[in-house]
């Protein structure tokens, strides 16, 4: 079904293949089989039907997401080169295509992997979460000293994703007089950041839920403003196992494991959020793409 979706288009959802299944046809005619074409996309035979009532044709394709792609077979491949560490261009050079052809590609996957997880946060509305750990992963767009905010939760048992939201910050520390002066003022969008993560997470987690995070004294605001019966607590954040490698902490019990496990994963496995890299984030929409898929391919594939 994954591959149908990137390949074809979520064809479950498709008018086309209502009709099809169906066998009829909005004029009360009955739809029967008319022949095939090879669409040399994707190298695949598609059955075309006709209506016996009206005369009017469809296809398997009719209404597909990837009508007009011209190389809708590399979306499955590119799909897996962006959660697999591999740049763009990288990707592009692999799969002998336009770099231009993976940015419009990327987007395009990014919405797909979107709309699938919110048919996968619809299943634990029967059985809503329990445990949820929270933080903030810190990355830049163009340059350092324009740092950016990923707020992410993920559910404590079994570390999948269940959301986040890219939010802009202020440069601290030894950048900080140096960003302004360059670029302003920097707004910072990280409680409203916050305040839309835990709106997505009000219809999946119970009332009485379990939040965790680390001793971060603005969290326990921001989760009051949201919901006044979910449960706050803290634990002590702990030195990295290895230098630069901020999410893998060091040996031993570590409460939020599944929370740290998780970043330490989107470091490797997302190229732009390496902690040693020569690329950069343009513009955080992408980069809300590049993490969606990612987000997809964690919670199908890796969990």
């Amino acid at each position: 079904m994954a591959r149908e979706l990137l390949v074809s288009g979520p064809m479950p959802l498709r008018i086309s293949q209502i009709l099809i299944d169906s066998h009829t046809c909005p004029n009360d005619g009955r739809m029967v089989r008319n022949g095939s074409f090879f669409r040399t996309s994707d190298s695949k035979k598609v059955q075309r039907w006709r209506c016996k009532a009206c005369g009017k044709s469809i296809s398997q394709a009719t209404g597909s997401d990837c009508f007009g792609q011209n190389k809708r077979k590399i979306n499955m491949p590119l799909y897996r080169l962006l959660c697999s560490g591999v740049s763009q261009r990288r990707a592009a050079m692999i799969l002998k295509i336009h770099p231009i052809t993976v940015g419009r590609k990327l987007q395009f996957l990014g919405l797909h992997a979107r709309a699938r997880q919110t048919k996968f946060l619809a299943l634990y509305s029967r059985k809503p979460i329990e445990k949820v750990q929270f933080d903030e992963l810190e990355t830049f767009e163009h340059t350092k000293m324009k740092p950016l905010s990923v707020a992410l939760a993920v559910e404590e048992k079994t570390r999948k994703i269940l959301g986040f939201q890219i939010s802009s910050m202020p440069a601290k520390g030894l950048l900080a007089e140096k960003s302004r002066k360059k670029y302003g003022r920097r707004q910072n969008d990280r409680p409203m950041g916050m305040k839309n993560l835990f709106e997505d997470l009000q219809p999946i987690v119970m009332p009485y839920a379990e939040f965790l995070s680390d001793k971060e004294p603005r969290y326990s605001a921001w989760l009051n403003n949201s919901s006044q019966f979910w449960v706050h607590k803290t634990t002590k954040g702990r030195r990295g196992c290895v230098t630069g490698q901020g999410e893998l902490k060091q040996g031993g019990y570590d409460p939020l494991f599944s929370l740290n496990h998780t970043c330490a994963m989107l470091r490797a496995n997302i190229n732009r959020l390496f902690r040693r890299t020569w690329n950069t984030t343009k513009k955080p929409e992408r980069l809300r793409d590049h993490i969606s898929i990612y987000m997809d391919f964690h919670n199908r594939v890796l969990t």
